[in-house]
């Protein structure tokens, strides 16, 4: 592909100023909605013959939410488009300031394998509302997704506006050496490396979504069968191939057993006895991850699952406790659906244990107890979190998400998603009528007064 080409067309595009008006960006949206809608059928095959998802799986993790996301940005646009007044100092009387979002003009989004759809097009819809042109390089590695995505967005959008670079790691490496003046990646920690580093020969700014372990902690005064269920939704849900699912949980140690066992108790009335017979259980995306997610369960004591087929690369869903801090599946982020079991005597043990750990993209805690809950807050860093929950703090349209550290960096959805496509310009128009002489030099007066007359025209 000759994306110097592309770039080019697309930067001719946007100085035109075609996609400048709010009326521009609304009526695009609303193309896309219906675009969706239109191929929704195909999406959710696609979905399913890349990683298993059934379809009200794939509407629910990922259809329905980028739909949610577009109904959200339509409501909201006009309002997040207005400047936005500004008090201004006296020294500038007469005069006037505010702070005016302006689009950062080609963009560029790479997606991830694990949500192909949904982490694509949720940014794309943060794109088109601050008003930028954007190119996607979807995942190779869900490439029935990527196929409809394309042919989806092909129909809805001119090449000079949207266009979809499809391909693999050659084609990501090929299209951050050019210039873009915005990038939103998604993906691994390494290869967000590799994408800063690329940003940064070019001054381009970033949005990093990556991962990381993300931590559960279970209290004694936890409510030990909610606890469960919901951590077992969260980590088990798209066979734990989901960034910000519990990697593992830490347990009260007087609760522990019970905890298992109501975990055990809820994956069998969420998969029943065969999860592989489940129409909501999904499979790991490909080989490679297949083998280095059987290559954990020998790091613990398999307390429930570790059942799997190499065939359509099934994995069910597996506990293990009696798991070394130091053993593999410990120190690197799973991404699967192996659920590994800790022990806390005292609640710093737990602590102890998350700050030998990159910062995490979330952090879960389930306690009945407002001080501990505040204390865990204060004292363990993460990108999000939630107290007696998992994952629904990324849902909300309303929720900027994003991670921290190593975990990524800015956030997006809703508003926050349409600032992190925009350039808050502040302006200040001054009067003419008015023009003071003594800010011009020669100084006139003595250093004191001059520190008083600052202070004083400056506001402090």
């Amino acid at each position: 592909m000759d994306f110097t080409t592309i770039l080019q067309r697309q930067r001719i595009f946007f100085q035109s100023g075609a996609t400048r008006s709010v009326e521009f960006r609304l009526a695009q949206l609303k193309r896309l909605a219906a675009a969706l809608e239109q191929h929704e059928a195909a999406l959710l095959m696609a979905l399913q013959s890349d990683l298993g998802k059934s379809p009200a799986q794939g509407y629910a993790t990922e259809v329905g939410l980028v739909q949610m996301e577009i109904r959200h940005a339509l409501r909201h646009l006009r309002r997040w488009s207005a400047p936005q007044h500004l008090s201004t100092p006296w020294f500038t009387a007469p005069s006037r300031s505010w702070t005016q979002p302006e689009p950062f003009g080609v963009t560029l989004i790479i997606g991830p394998w694990n949500y192909p759809l949904q982490l694509l097009l949720t940014p794309l819809v943060s794109a088109i509302a601050a008003g930028n042109c954007v190119v996607l390089k979807p995942s190779e590695l869900a490439p029935h997704t990527a196929g409809v995505v394309e042919k989806l967005l092909r129909e809805c959008f001119v090449e000079e506006y949207v266009f979809v670079a499809m391909g693999g790691a050659d084609v990501s490496e090929s299209i951050l050496q050019e210039r873009f003046d915005k990038i939103f990646f998604t993906g691994s920690t390494r290869v967000g490396r590799l994408v800063i580093a690329a940003a940064a020969k070019q001054l381009t700014p970033v949005t990093l979504e990556l991962g990381g372990k993300c931590p559960a902690i279970v209290c004694a005064d936890a409510s030990l069968e909610l606890a469960a269920r919901r951590i077992a939704w969260g980590k088990f849900m798209n066979a734990g191939q989901t960034c910000v699912a519990p990697d593992f949980v830490v347990v009260a140690d007087e609760v522990l057993d019970a905890f298992v066992a109501a975990m055990k108790q809820a994956l069998r009335e969420f998969y029943g006895d065969d999860p592989a017979q489940s129409p909501d259980y999904g499979r790991i995306i490909n080989r490679a991850h297949f083998d280095r997610l059987i290559s954990y369960l020998s790091d613990g004591k398999v307390a429930h699952g570790s059942q799997h087929n190499v065939k359509d690369y099934f994995i069910a869903p597996t506990i293990l406790t009696d798991v070394d801090a130091a053993s593999a599946v410990m120190q690197e982020e799973i991404f699967g659906p192996i659920l590994p079991v800790l022990r806390f005597h005292q609640l710093d043990e737990a602590l102890d244990i998350l700050r030998t750990l990159p910062t995490p993209l979330a952090l879960y805690l389930f306690t009945r107890n407002q001080e501990t809950e505040r204390h865990v807050l204060e004292v363990a860093r993460s990108g999000g979190a939630c107290v007696n929950d998992v994952v629904s703090h990324t849902i909300g349209s309303g929720l900027p998400f994003g991670g921290l550290g190593e975990s990524g960096m800015g956030s997006y959805h809703g508003r926050a998603g349409f600032g992190a496509f925009s350039h808050h310009r502040t302006v200040l128009r001054r009067a003419t009528w008015l023009d003071l002489p003594f800010r011009y030099p020669p100084q006139k007066l003595p250093l004191n007064r001059l520190k008083h007359a600052v202070r004083y025209l400056l506001g402090d």
